[in-house]
C-alpha cells in the first residue's frame, strides 16, 4: 500500500512539471509556431523520423521504468524481509524509551543536580516548548513535516543517488520522523538494509502517533552537543537551560534558531569546550552562521516575517550563553556521590524484586549480585528518576561553611608511612579531616553531614559514611552500661572498683589502664561513664560479654562491622573495635535512646520516583526495639553528666542554647588517633569525629585547646549553626520523658545494697534512679562493728552479735567476708578501693589486720561452759578458760555482801582481772562469740565478814549454799550486763 502511494506521489510530480513547462512564455510562443504548420511542412521527413526515435525510447523507458520499480520493489522487499512487524506497544515504548538523567533534591524538593552521567537529559512535553523552536527544527530539519506520511521520496531518492555514486556533498533525506526511527528503534548504521527498514518503521510510525507526538519525542532524544561545564546535553529542555540558562518554553527567535541549528553537527557548532567554558570566537563563529541559516528557512518557509527575519540576525547572542558553573558533584561532592550510591542500592534491590529475587539473594550469588549493580547504574543515569534526600539545605550549606573555616583542627601531619601495594616506605602530609552527622531521632532523617573538609584526593572520600574507625569510649553507652543496665546486672548507683586487675586472655594477661593513667577507688556506674574510667567499663563488660551483647543490641541498632566472635575481646567494651564503625552508625545506636529503646534506621534518600511519577521507593520508619524505654532513660540521665561534670563540660561554654537537654558521650581511640563526641537531645542526635585518614596521634602541645575540645568546639559550632535555622527542631523546650518504672532509691556506696546502720553512721548513703525491676533488696553488709575478737587462741573477724566489750580495732571496719565475695581481699593495698571523693568518711573504716584469721565460728546454740578454779590473791582474781572453744572473754560480777546483788564490774579476754574492792563476792562467766554467757563460777568471799553478819544474812559458805546463789544470779544475767 505504502510503495503504491509512493508511485502516486511521482507521476503527481512529473504531471506537475510538465503542467508548468507548458504555461512557460516560451513554451507558448513555440506552441503558437508549431500551429502555423510550416515547421511541419519544411520538416516532415525529419519530424517522422525523430518522433519514431523519441516514441522508441519513451516506450523503451517506460518498459524501463516499470522494470526497474518492479526490481527496485524486490530489492527493497528482500531488504526489509527480516524486520518484524511492529505494533504500537512495541513502538511505544521504543520511541519514548530515551535515556532520561536521573535528578537529586535537598529536602522540600530543592534541586541539587543531576546525576553524573555520560549523557545529560532533561524530558520536556511539547505545550512547554516555545513555537519558535518547533518552528525552527521543522524549517531547518523537515519542511514537509506537516504534510508527509513518514518520508519524502525525492529527498530519498536524493539520498540514494548521493549514496550511490559516493558523492562528495550528500544530504540525509530524512524526516524527523525517520530521525527518531534511527535514534530509537535502529541504529546510526549506513547501509542499504538499515534505510529501508527505517523507511518502512517510519510510514508505520506516522499511522499510530499524530505529528505532535512525534515531534515531541524528537525534540527529547536529539543530541545537542555541549553545555557550559563541558557535559554531554541532549533533548530541548537540556540544551536551552545548559546553553542559555532558560527553559524552552522561554527562549526567544535567535535562541530558538541557535538551538535549532545546533543537531545537524553538535560537537561542532556548540558554543562550550569539551572541557567547559566557552569556546574562542572562531570557535563559537560556525554555530552563529548555522543560526543564520536557519532563520533564512524560517523566512522562506514564512515561519517568520522580513521584520523579524532581520531583528533576529542583528541579535547578539553570546551574550545570552550562560556562565560555566560547577556541577553538583563540584558544588556538593559529597552529597551527590553518597546519594547517587544511596540511590543505586534502592533501586538495585527494585529492580531485583521486579525479577522475583530478594537481596538475600543477591548477597548469595556474586555474579547476580554484580548483574543487578550494573542495571542499577544504568537505570540510574538513563531512567529519568527523581531522588529525594532528606537533606535540609540551609543547613547542609552552613555545615560546610563551618567545616571550611574552623581554625582548630590541628596541625598537618608530614610523615612516613607504608605503601600497600609496594610495602615501601613514602612520604606524605595529610590534614587533620572530620566527619559530622545530623539525624532526626523519630524519623531517622539525615538532616545534615559533614563528609570531609573537601580538600584535594579526600574530597571523594566521605569520613561521615564510609570512613570506619575506632569508636573509643562513645562505645561504652551502646554496649556496655546500657545492656549491664537492661540485663540487671548494674543500675547508675552501682558501685565498681577502679583498681588495678589483670584479666588472663589466650594471648596472654590484659591489664586495662584508664586514659591519664591512675586508679580512682570505688566509684558509682554513674560517675565511671560520665568521668568514662576504662577499668570499670572494662568489669562491666566481662560481666555481659558471654551473652554476646553485640548480636543482641549492636547489630540491631545498625551496627554490623563487628566482626565474628569479636565481642569475646574485653577491649570491644571500651571502642577497641578491629575494623571500627562508621559516624553515621555511631550518632545513629546513640538516637536509640532518645526513641526509649527503639532504633530507627537513618536515611538519606526519602523517596524515588520515575519519570512518570509513579514512586519507585518511600522511606517507612521500621522501629526495632532494642532496650526498654527505662534502660533508655538511665542512660540518657548518666549521659546529661557528661557534660554538665564529666568529660565533656567544657561545652557548657560553647554551646549558645542552654536550656536544651542535652546528653551526650566523648570517646578517644588507643594512641589518641580519633576523638569523638555524640550528643542527643529529644529531637536530634549529632555525632562529630576527627581524626587523620592515616590515623597518627591527634594531641597537639602547641595548640589552645585539648584534641577533645577541639572536636567538641566544632561540635557546638554546627549544633549552634543548625539551631539558629531550626530552633524548633533542634533546641525543643521540653526534656527527656522519664518513663514509668524509674524510681528513686537510697543504697550504700561501697556495695550498692540497702543502707545497714554502719553505712550510715560511716556517711557513706547515696541516692540514684533505677529501674524498678532491679532496686536492691538486700541490706549491706559491707561493714562491720570493730575488728576481731580471740576465739581458742586466735584472732577471728567478729560477727555481728559478739559483744563488742571483747572486739578489738577502731570501730567500722571492712567486713572480710564482703572483701572476699568482691574479690578485694586479693589487693596488695585495700586502701586503694578509697574514691578521691568524701575521701575522709572512707578512711575511717578500719582494714583487716593481716593476722585475722577467716575461720568461720559455728554456732552450736548453747552456753558456754562456766569457768573454773576461781580465787583471790591481794588485788587479782584469777581462774581457769571456760572449757568451750568458742569463748571470747568473761564478764566479772560483784557483790557488796553474801546474799545480795550482783552487778557487772569489768570483762576482759584473758583470765585475769584486777579488783579494787577488799571487801566484797566475786564471780565470773564465760562469754561466747555470740553474745550466751555461762552459768556463774563458784563465788570468791574476799575480805573479813563477820560471824554475826553470816549469820544475820543467813549466809553458808558451803557448796550448797553457793550454788543457790549462782541460780539467783542467773536470773539477773540481763541486768548485769547493763
Amino acid at each position: 500500500m505504502k510503495f503504491k502511494q509512493f508511485l502516486q506521489t511521482c507521476i503527481h510530480k512529473i504531471k506537475s512539471f510538465f503542467k508548468k513547462l507548458r504555461e512557460h512564455p516560451y513554451s507558448k510562443k513555440a506552441i503558437s509556431v508549431w500551429k502555423t504548420g510550416k515547421i511541419q511542412q519544411s520538416s516532415r521527413i525529419g519530424y517522422d523520423v525523430i518522433w519514431n526515435i523519441v516514441l522508441f525510447f519513451l516506450i523503451i523507458g517506460v518498459i524501463g521504468a516499470f522494470f526497474a520499480g518492479g526490481v527496485g520493489a524486490g530489492y527493497f522487499a528482500s531488504l526489509v524481509k527480516d524486520e518484524p512487524i511492529r505494533d504500537y506497544e512495541n513502538m511505544e515504548q521504543n520511541i519514548y524509551n530515551y535515556e532520561e538523567t536521573s535528578s537529586l533534591y535537598f529536602a522540600n524538593d530543592k534541586y541539587i543536580g543531576d546525576v553524573r552521567s555520560d549523557l545529560y537529559r532533561q524530558e520536556v512535553t511539547l505545550k512547554n516548548v516555545s513555537e519558535n523552536l518547533k518552528n525552527a527544527v521543522i524549517a531547518t530539519e523537515d519542511e514537509y513535516f506537516n504534510e508527509h506520511n513518514g518520508i519524502v521520496p525525492k529527498a530519498i531518492v536524493r539520498a540514494l543517488v548521493q549514496q550511490a555514486t559516493n558523492a562528495p556533498m550528500q544530504s540525509g533525506g530524512s524526516t524527523l520522523t525517520q530521525q527518531l526511527v534511527k535514534n530509537q528503534i535502529l541504529t546510526n548504521e549506513v547501509s542499504f538494509e538499515r534505510k529501508a527498514k527505517e523507511i518502512l518503521i517510519a510510514m508505520r510510525l506516522e499511522r499510530f502517533f499524530d505529528k505532535d507526538e512525534i515531534l515531541e519525542a524528537y525534540l527529547n532524544v536529539v543530541p545537542y552537543g555541549r553545555d557550559a561545564s563541558g557535559g554531554n546535553i541532549a533533548g530541548i529542555q537540556t540544551a536551552a537551560q545548559g546553553i542559555f540558562g532558560i527553559d524552552a518554553s522561554e527562549v526567544n527567535l535567535a535562541q530558538a534558531a541557535y538551538l535549532a541549528g545546533l543537531p545537524q553537527s553538535p560537537s561542532y557548532y556548540t558554543p562550550f569546550k569539551n572541557s567547559g567554558g566557552l569556546k574562542g570566537e572562531e570557535g563559537i563563529q560556525p554555530g552563529l552562521n548555522r543560526m543564520k541559516s536557519v532563520l533564512e528557512r524560517m523566512h522562506e518557509a514564512g515561519y517568520i516575517t522580513k521584520a523579524q527575519f532581520e531583528n533576529a540576525l542583528s541579535y547578539d547572542i553570546t551574550t545570552d550563553f550562560t556562565d560555566e558553573s560547577p556541577s553538583p558533584v563540584e558544588k556538593y561532592p559529597y552529597l551527590t556521590v553518597m546519594a547517587q550510591q544511596r540511590a543505586k542500592g534502592i533501586i538495585q534491590e527494585h529492580l531485583a524484586k521486579e525479577d522475583g529475587y530478594t537481596m538475600e539473594d543477591l548477597q548469595n550469588d556474586d555474579k547476580l549480585m554484580e548483574d543487578y549493580a550494573i542495571r542499577a547504574d544504568r537505570a540510574l543515569r538513563q531512567n529519568g528518576y527523581e531522588i529525594h534526600t532528606t537533606i535540609d539545605k540551609k543547613t547542609h550549606d552552613t555545615f560546610q561553611k563551618i567545616v571550611q573555616n574552623y581554625e582548630h583542627f590541628g596541625p598537618d601531619w608530614t610523615g612516613y608511612v607504608t605503601d600497600k601495594e609496594t610495602g615501601r616506605k613514602k612520604k606524605i602530609t595529610q590534614q587533620i579531616q572530620t566527619g559530622g552527622i545530623l539525624i532526626e531521632n523519630k524519623t531517622g532523617r539525615i538532616i545534615g553531614f559533614v563528609g570531609g573538609r573537601n580538600s584535594n584526593k579526600d574530597s571523594q572520600f566521605n569520613f561521615a559514611f564510609q570512613s570506619k574507625r575506632s569508636n573509643g569510649s562513645t562505645m561504652k553507652p551502646i554496649l556496655t552500661y546500657a545492656p549491664a543496665f537492661e540485663q540487671g546486672v548494674i543500675q547508675p548507683g552501682t558501685p565498681i572498683a577502679d583498681v588495678r586487675k589483670t584479666y588472663s586472655t589466650p594471648s596472654g594477661g590484659y591489664t586495662p589502664h584508664n586514659y591519664g593513667g591512675g586508679y580512682h577507688g570505688i566509684v558509682p556506674a554513674r560517675k565511671a561513664l560520665y568521668n568514662s574510667y576504662n577499668i570499670p567499663a572494662i568489669k562491666i563488660y566481662d560481666k555481659i560479654r558471654g551473652q554476646d551483647p553485640v548480636s543482641e543490641f549492636l547489630e540491631p541498632m545498625g551496627i554490623t562491622s563487628i566482626r565474628d566472635n569479636e565481642y569475646t575481646h574485653l577491649s570491644l567494651g571500651i571502642g577497641g573495635t578491629t575494623d571500627g564503625v562508621s559516624v553515621e552508625e555511631n550518632v545513629n545506636a546513640f538516637a536509640t535512646f532518645a526513641n526509649q529503646g527503639k532504633f530507627v534506621d537513618a536515611h538519606l534518600i526519602e523517596q524515588i520516583t520515575d519519570k512518570e511519577g509513579n514512586v519507585v521507593f518511600e522511606y517507612n520508619p521500621d522501629p526495632v526495639d532494642v532496650f526498654s524505654p527505662q534502660t533508655a532513660y538511665l542512660t540518657v540521665d548518666v549521659m546529661r553528666d557528661v557534660i554538665d561534670r564529666g568529660t565533656a563540660t567544657y561545652l557548657q561554654s560553647q554551646l549558645k542554647y542552654n536550656h536544651v537537654d542535652w546528653a551526650g558521650k566523648t570517646g578517644t581511640s588507643q594512641n589518641y588517633k580519633d576523638a569523638w563526641f555524640v550528643g542527643v537531645n529529644p529531637n536530634v542526635s549529632m555525632g562529630v569525629w576527627i581524626g587523620y585518614r592515616k590515623g597518627k596521634n591527634i594531641r597537639c602541645p602547641s595548640c589552645s585547646l585539648s584534641y577533645s575540645q577541639r572536636n567538641e568546639k566544632l561540635w557546638a559550632q554546627l549544633v549552634n549553626a543548625a539551631s539558629d535555622i531550626n530552633p524548633e527542631l533542634m533546641a525543643p523546650e521540653q526534656k527527656f520523658e522519664r518513663p514509668g518504672g524509674i524510681v528513686t532509691r537510697s543504697y550504700c556506696a561501697i556495695s550498692g545494697k540497702l543502707p545497714s546502720d554502719l553505712c550510715k553512721e560511716a556517711g557513706l548513703i547515696k541516692t540514684d534512679i533505677f529501674n524498678a525491676k532491679y532496686v536492691p533488696t538486700e541490706k549491706d553488709d559491707s561493714l562491720i562493728r570493730g575488728s576481731y575478737v580471740i576465739v581458742d587462741g586466735k584472732a577471728v573477724l567478729a560477727a555481728e552479735n559478739t559483744p563488742k566489750e571483747f572486739v578489738e580495732g577502731d570501730g567500722i571496719t571492712f567486713n572480710p567476708e564482703f572483701l572476699k565475695r568482691k574479690g578485694y581481699d586479693q589487693l596488695n593495698n585495700p586502701s586503694t578501693l578509697f574514691p578521691s571523693t568524701n575521701r575522709k568518711a572512707w578512711e575511717k573504716i578500719g582494714l583487716p589486720q593481716s593476722d585475722v584469721s577467716n575461720k568461720v565460728v559455728e554456732n552450736d546454740g548453747k552456753k558456754p561452759s562456766a569457768p573454773g578454779a576461781v580465787k583471790a590473791s591481794g588485788s587479782k582474781l584469777t581462774w581457769n578458760q571456760s572449757s568451750s572453744s568458742d569463748v571470747v572473754g568473761y564478764r566479772i560480777y560483784q557483790a557488796k555482801k553474801p546474799n545480795s546483788s550482783f552487778r557487772l564490774i569489768g570483762n576482759t579476754t584473758g583470765t585475769k582481772f584486777t579488783f579494787t574492792d577488799k571487801k566484797a563476792v566475786y564471780r565470773v562467766k564465760a562469754v561466747d562469740y555470740f553474745g550466751l554467757e555461762s552459768a556463774a563460777s563458784k563465788e570468791v568471799l574476799v575480805g573479813d565478814f563477820s560471824k554475826s553478819e553470816n549469820e544475820k544474812s543467813g549466809h553458808s559458805n558451803n557448796a550448797a549454799e553457793g550454788n543457790k546463789q549462782n541460780e539467783n544470779a542467773n536470773k539477773n544475767s540481763e541486768s548485769e550486763k547493763q
